[in-house]
């Protein structure tokens, strides 16, 4: 129930409330210019909205930028890309170390580790520097939009935007509500994925939301399959490419992840939903335990070192 001068009326006390909001997104700041935050940023840019890049040291974001001006030639080659549209998008993007270069962005998404206190000292670092109308999101994959959200200053002006990786390719985005996320930053956060043209689908803010409750547990079985000696690495991928007529085996997949990402998100569904079906295979958590993620780090359930990947075991 509101309150008059626009306050919010509270276990019987009325408190201030800030009730602008942004009317439409011009410029957007991604925060992390790693695999997930640069394909934000890349797609951002082509569908004309105003880009900053930001991540705590310059290395990471030449990284970005490399990752951006590679993805975007490989489209150029294909036809599906012209110069001129490149050119364009890439004089959209400007980059920072210093999280204040944020503080005129209408929408501001976060893209860094899937790891809750790391999100957490983000949000309590960017919270103070944007607009008070700014509406910000994280693009996590599995953790409480509700609960991160209270670490904000701004609840109601907080939303779940999931993108899937590749950001540049997958078509699907995830949009997630937590209890407080008013109608109006709902329908702005659609509004932009909608301008990257973009499929949604709206998830209920549960354990790792849909397709990673889905997909996860899948693969998480498949390193259980391995675990147990029931196949090779090698027969496990090949039997879900051809049997299930998946585009990449679960163990692939998992390399593709990040294997750190996938342990992170077992991890939120064992934790949140009380389930053993739930419980990381412990394979997977000696694998990322020695460092091998994956690909990022050039060992996985596959060895990224030579020419052609070899199972690692």
């Amino acid at each position: 129930m509101f309150c008059e001068n626009a306050k919010l009326r509270s276990n019987g006390a009325c408190k201030n409330l800030d009730l602008t909001m942004v009317v439409e997104v011009k410029k957007v700041g991604v925060i992390g210019a790693g695999q997930m935050g640069n394909g934000i940023a890349h797609v951002s840019a082509l569908a004309g909205y105003d880009v900053v890049l930001h991540d705590i040291s310059q290395d990471r974001i030449d990284n970005g930028l490399a990752s951006i001006s590679g993805n975007m030639a490989r489209q150029l080659a294909k036809g599906t890309l012209t110069e001129e549209a490149r050119n364009l998008a890439l004089a959209r993007i400007t980059t920072s170390e210093n999280v204040s270069s944020l503080a005129d962005a209408d929408l501001v998404i976060e893209a860094v580790s899937e790891n809750e206190q790391i999100k957490r000292k983000v949000f309590q670092s960017v919270c103070p520097i944007l607009k008070p109308e700014a509406i910000l999101s994280t693009n996590t994959s599995s953790i409480s939009i509700t609960r991160l959200a209270s670490a904000t200053d701004r609840p109601e002006k907080f939303i779940g935007i999931h993108f899937m990786n590749p950001v540049p390719v997958m078509e699907l985005v995830e949009l997630v509500r937590g209890i407080a996320t008013s109608d109006d930053t709902f329908e702005i956060s659609k509004g932009y994925t909608l301008g990257l043209k973009k499929t949604i689908a709206v998830s209920e803010d549960f354990p790792a939301f849909m397709v990673n409750r889905i997909l996860l547990p899948m693969i998480n079985e498949a390193i259980y399959t391995l675990y147990e000696g029931v196949g090779s690495v090698e027969a496990i991928d090949t039997a879900m490419r051809l049997g299930a007529n998946h585009p990449m085996g679960p163990l692939q997949l998992a390399d593709f992840i990040g294997l750190d990402t996938c342990l992170s998100i077992m991890q939120v569904l064992y934790e949140g939903l009380a389930d053993t079906k739930y419980r990381p295979c412990p394979l997977l958590v000696k694998y990322v335990e020695a460092g091998w993620l994956g690909r990022k780090t050039q060992r996985g359930f596959y060895d990224y070192r030579g020419e052609v990947p070899v199972p690692t075991r």
